[in-house]
């Protein structure tokens, strides 16, 4: 199946210096915003208590931060939670004194001064050291990931190839993580889980592209390696377009109709796609290119061999 009628002749190579730039800001937002706000992590990783509870009518999130503020609860955080009757109330962990279940009563107590229909639906508790396990194990999944592909690059292509591969398999995980900072969305072990999969998106993204270049090197002598790159990603992207316009429909719908616990796991998932579709196209070859990539890098029969003795 092809989405274009013919391979198309778009001059990818022509703009990687303008994308480089742009990828430079895009990661220092990050940064900043990381720096600045920091990530919402969910009570996976912080620890705590979280209550999710439905108003009859809208909620009052004022109103209720105050009547829990009255009943003892100094921190806590309170926010909508998919529509605007539901909120989420977020408490600091238990103390050695504290049961969930008294916890809950006293929560519905305070939120029935601000609606006296106020339904308790979910109470979800994670102690501290819990919380700080899934901190560690989650950072070693994200290490343990990315050096497991940096292996496999380093198997699959020669250096050149590998620089930009790591570099574009890096590049899209900050975008994920920079929009959640700024957006100030929970991050939890769904989006985490979102994280590592774009991951491993991003480098069969590049290895796509790559294999495509490796093929037309050889059959490409007299064009530019610029024109092989350009060939390369105008080839692959029927491919690109039809897997990546079928896979965000799935993650739209999952994002819009998934619920409040997927909605992270979804925007996730679309901000990653999108990352990974632009990465692999101009950082990953971009940089393969300005390292200065060419068919000797990839044809073993031009290689040195030592010279027989004249007779």
């Amino acid at each position: 199946m092809e989405f274009f009628h013919s391979v198309p002749r778009y001059r990818f190579m022509a703009v990687r210096k303008i994308c480089y730039v742009i990828s430079a800001l895009i990661i220092v937002g990050s940064i900043a915003a990381e720096a600045i706000h920091g990530l919402n992590l969910a009570v996976d990783f912080t620890g705590g208590v979280v209550i999710e509870a439905a108003y009859t009518g809208t909620a009052d999130l004022d109103g209720t931060r105050n009547a829990l503020k009255s009943a003892g609860y100094s921190e806590v955080t309170v926010q909508n939670f998919g529509s605007s009757k539901d909120i989420l109330v977020r408490l600091p962990p238990l103390g050695e004194k504290e049961s969930p279940n008294a916890v809950t009563a006293k929560v519905e107590s305070a939120l029935q001064a601000v609606d006296a229909s106020v339904q308790i639906r979910r109470t979800e508790v994670v102690g501290p050291q819990v919380g700080r396990e899934l901190v560690v194990k989650g950072m070693q999944a994200m290490a343990i990931t990315v050096l497991l592909i940096l292996l496999y690059i380093a198997m699959r292509f020669r250096w050149k190839f590998g620089v930009g591969a790591v570099l574009a398999t890096l590049h899209d995980p900050f975008v994920v993580i920079g929009v959640f900072a700024l957006t100030g969305m929970t991050f939890d072990l769904t989006v985490l889980a979102a994280v590592l999969a774009v991951i491993g998106y991003s480098i069969n993204e590049t290895v796509v592209v790559f294999d495509r270049v490796r093929e037309l090197f050889p059959v490409m002598r007299t064009e530019t390696p610029e024109q092989v790159f350009d060939r390369a990603i105008n080839e692959t992207l029927s491919r690109t377009v039809i897997t990546k316009v079928a896979t965000l429909i799935v993650v739209v719908a999952l994002y819009l109709f998934g619920g409040e616990s997927l909605r992270g796991f979804g925007l996730a998932l679309i901000v990653g796609i999108i990352a990974v579709t632009y990465s692999s196209m101009f950082v990953a070859s971009g940089v393969a290119l300005d390292l200065g990539s060419s068919h000797r890098d990839l044809m073993p029969s031009e290689r040195a061999t030592p010279i027989d003795d004249l007779p």
